[in-house]
């Protein structure tokens, strides 16, 4: 892992008499940013404007000072920032569009920000769009929220004596491209409080974030890799300093099965009314070629469209597929998973598809198999491609996640959203572990609390073809569903940090 170095330098007290903030802006050509600028300018409670600009500018405004600058993300750019700051609080407008304040928000920012003896204070927002205004909730803060894409909104509000103890004991911001504020929020966050105002107190037109699969996949980008290199450097640093780090070290051994089992291999597909494409599912495992005995259960959750007549002609037809039908009606996704690794049909290793997905050719199960046997593995994840609903290529096309590496993937694990697909298990270790109920996030806990221990074996070719249609289940999410997936994450990661840290500390 790459270690960053920067020099210690003296950020100045706060001069009595001044007022509470400096506003930090990043330069963009337009009459947005004229706008947010003559707005922080004339603001009562701004010290000054700082705008970052990469070339020379000339701004006129009392209290308005051009930093020429790389961009607002790099280390060199926040450390100058910092040094020179002054006042009491640090206010970062870094979204992308035009932003504007509503009223009394700056008192409201700075307010909390003291009583609460915040490091960072953040609000929610309105998206503003063709003259409306729709409110953009944001999630709360807490010790899982550690990814670099977790949402602040367009204006975040740093306290600058937080922010001095903070870089005083662990260093300035390390010399980086893009990962500058993701470094010193992280940083602030160990000793001080991360606060969310449940309040829209700015507006913000023209945004331009990536919405969709460009986002949901951004992390996986191949043009993304140096950025992601970056951030997975300065997040490992953080779980250092925070007792969370595993450093390499031989994990432990798989238990051995201590039973013996019907088949050596069963495919599980969890489904709930996927009429339009189960029976492919189905006959994507059915065709598939391997040296060992297999079957594939299928847990079907009380669909109630035409699921289950297309599964009952199925399993007329062929005898290694076992239609499952639980006996309970509250289950998610993961509970269905736990149905099937219970099930007395369920073989020596269990390998997941998706009710909509496909396995590529048909030596994947094969391959699979032949990785979990091959090693002392808790867990083995393959690779797959994505395609729209006629099985055509769409970007980014193949999904590898190369960022795992066997030195430090188990870190990574905690800052990224997901580890692949598909999965392959020992069926004794995930029936111990379980699944949790839920139909989100129920294979990134598992395969977190699975890494923690045990090794996890990659396979980086494609296995796994995974279709993006209207009924995935994180297709076309509104902002609370989007925002409630994520809190669950975070929550997840949260959990298991903890767990981490009580593990090293030998709890």
């Amino acid at each position: 892992m790459k270690k960053f170095c920067c020099c210690r330098r003296q950020i100045p007290v706060s001069l009595i008499g001044m007022k509470p903030l400096t506003a930090i802006l990043p330069y963009r050509p337009g009459l947005s940013f004229k706008k947010t600028l003559r707005s922080m300018a004339n603001s009562p409670l701004v010290e000054s404007v700082v705008v970052v600009c990469p070339e020379p500018l000339s701004l006129k405004g009392e209290g308005v000072r051009v930093l020429t600058a790389g961009p607002l993300s790099s280390g060199d750019t926040l450390n100058r920032v910092l040094t020179e700051a002054r006042t009491n609080h640090l206010l970062f407008l870094a979204g992308s569009g035009q932003i504007s304040l509503e009223l009394r928000a700056l008192e409201k920012f700075t307010e909390k920000a003291d009583s609460a003896n915040a490091g960072i204070v953040y609000a929610d927002f309105y998206d503003g769009e063709k003259g409306a205004k729709i409110r953009h909730p944001l999630n709360d803060y807490q010790a899982g929220s550690v990814r670099d894409d977790f949402d602040f909104g367009p204006v975040i509000l740093f306290s600058t004596a937080a922010v001095r103890r903070s870089l005083d004991k662990f260093g300035f911001v390390p010399a980086v491209e893009v990962a500058g504020l993701y470094d010193l929020r992280l940083k602030v966050s160990i000793d001080h409080a991360v606060h969310r105002l449940r309040e829209p107190l700015s507006t913000m037109v023209g945004a331009g974030d990536p919405a969709g699969d460009d986002k949901l996949f951004a992390y996986v980008d191949r043009r993304q890799e140096k950025t992601q290199k970056e951030m997975e450097a300065v997040f490992t640093d953080y779980l250092k300093r925070i007792g969370a780090y595993l450093p390499p070290r031989s994990c432990r051994e798989v238990p051995p099965a201590p039973e013996s089992y019907p088949v050596e291999a069963s495919v599980v597909i969890p489904v709930r009314n996927r009429e339009q494409t189960i029976a492919e599912a189905v006959k994507s495992a059915l065709s598939q070629e391997t040296d060992f005995s297999f079957n594939i259960l299928v847990v079907n959750n009380h669909s109630t469209d035409q699921t289950t007549f297309i599964l009952s002609d199925l399993v007329a037809r062929h005898p290694t597929l076992e239609h499952i039908i639980p006996a309970r009606k509250d289950l998610g996704i993961g509970g269905c998973w736990n149905e099937a690794v219970g099930h007395k049909a369920c073989g020596r290793y269990v390998v997941q598809l998706d009710s909509d997905d496909l396995y590529e050719n048909p030596h994947s199960l094969q391959k699979m198999v032949n990785k979990l046997r091959e090693g002392n593995y808790g867990l083995v994840v393959g690779s797959y491609t994505l395609v729209n609903s006629k099985l055509k290529e769409i970007p980014p096309g193949l999904v590898d996640h190369r960022e795992w590496t066997d030195e430090n993937g188990p870190n990574n694990a905690l800052r990224i959203n997901g580890l692949g697909a598909p999965r392959g298990f020992p069926s004794a270790l995930i029936r111990r572990i379980g699944f949790r109920n839920v139909s989100y996030g129920e294979d990134y806990a598992a395969a977190l609390r699975i890494c923690r221990e045990f090794r996890v074996g990659r396979i980086f070719e494609s296995l796994y073809l995974c279709r993006r249609w209207s009924g995935n289940t994180d297709a076309a999410l509104g902002v609370e569903a989007a925002n409630r997936n994520d809190a669950f994450k975070d929550q997840i990661r949260t959990e298991e940090i903890r767990a981490r840290q009580r593990m090293i500390r030998g709890e």
